[in-house]
């Protein structure tokens, strides 16, 4: 890949950023996983608490790459075909004849925004699977493909549990990142506040077309993956294993079941997207070590230890971390203290 390619998908995550900037106040780290996601052909789950601007980042995202957008608000009584399609009778009005026609339903989109994905039962969940590991769905015994690129950005309220179908490990494993929307720092809710409050210009041009889209994906596939960078992956995939040689001890103490290979396989990728937005051919150890959070924190399964200990995930995560050494990255031993926040509250609150 030459370093001109790597230059342009630098220059439109910089326009991306700066017109969500626009519509959307704060969430860098957010928007920057987020646009991660996407070019490196990957669905994203964002979980956080209603009211924080998800659905609003998510449709301004399609409408900034020029794609078509449908937000699905799951429900307990959603259907397979309400997302899908199904068969419907249709009559030629010049011959009377009547004949089935396939009606599309909205995953026929580019940017699909699953809302409160946990709210709907498994058959439906299983329909939503389909779509994005095959990206295609099935009626009555047809297949239909759906058009490229195709995304799943789904959502979850991690406060209301009651009347929720968690999602399985398997669907679970089909989202490349696990992405945490926290509440605004106080500065960034004045501004929301103001900003909402009086007319405000939030008007979005497309930064990029759909073909542009396409080619940026291409470009992250074609990029080499140094064999460090791969191994370094695979090793910290691995370490959430408890069962694996050198998982250090909060794995082995507080994990039932750990990543599989497609954690590494993330890793990989989205480190070769961090690389090409900074405008650069070679992804680092850190880009690597960035990303642990968001891919592995939906992969691994804690026990019932964990819960009565009150240990977060990201605990977890933070010792898997720092067992593995990298050139630029010299471990120190794993430390207990907690973030503050949103998130470290429903971990306190999980025992």
């Amino acid at each position: 890949m030459s370093q001109e390619t790597a230059a342009l998908v630098r220059d439109a995550y910089q326009s991306i950023t700066q017109r969500l900037s626009r519509r959307i106040v704060g969430m860098e780290d957010v928007t920057r996983l987020l646009i991660t996601s996407v070019f490196a052909d990957g669905h994203a789950l964002l979980v956080g608490v209603p009211g924080l601007a998800k659905t609003l980042l998510v449709s301004s995202m399609a409408e900034l790459l020029d794609l078509s957008f449908s937000r699905i608000q799951f429900t307990p009584d959603l259907m397979p075909s309400d997302i899908t399609g199904a068969e419907v009778i249709v009559e030629d009005k010049t011959t009377g004849e009547r004949r089935f026609e396939f009606l599309k339903g909205p995953l026929f989109s580019h940017v699909i925004l699953a809302d409160e994905i946990n709210r709907t039962p498994p058959k439906t969940q299983a329909a939503l699977m389909e779509a994005m590991e095959e990206h295609q769905v099935s009626s009555l015994g047809r297949r239909f493909e759906l058009e490229e690129p195709f995304f799943v950005l789904a959502t979850q309220n991690p406060i209301e549990q009651e009347g929720t179908y968690p999602l399985p490990a398997a669907q679970l494993d089909r989202f490349l990142f696990e992405i945490n929307v926290d509440y605004p720092a106080e500065k960034e809710e004045e501004q929301i506040v103001r900003q909402t409050t009086r007319p405000h210009d939030d008007t979005l041009e497309p930064v990029l077309a759909k073909d542009a889209v396409l080619e940026i994906i291409g470009a992250v596939r074609s990029l080499p993956v140094p064999e460090d960078i791969a191994r370094y992956a695979t090793t910290l995939a691995r370490r959430s294993r408890p069962d694996e040689d050198g998982a250090p001890e909060v794995v082995t103490k507080y994990v039932s079941f750990g990543a599989g290979p497609r954690a590494a396989q993330a890793l990989v990728t989205g480190a070769k997207v961090l690389a090409m937005m900074r405008g650069e051919t070679r992804p680092t150890h850190a880009d690597v070590r960035t990303l642990t959070g968001p891919v592995l924190r939906h992969r691994i399964v804690l026990n019932f230890l964990a819960a009565a200990d009150g240990v977060p995930v990201e605990e977890i995560i933070q010792g898997i971390t720092a067992s593995v050494q990298a050139p630029d990255f010299h471990p120190e031993p794993a430390t207990t203290k907690r973030k503050k926040g949103l998130f470290s509250f429903f971990a306190k609150n999980a025992k």
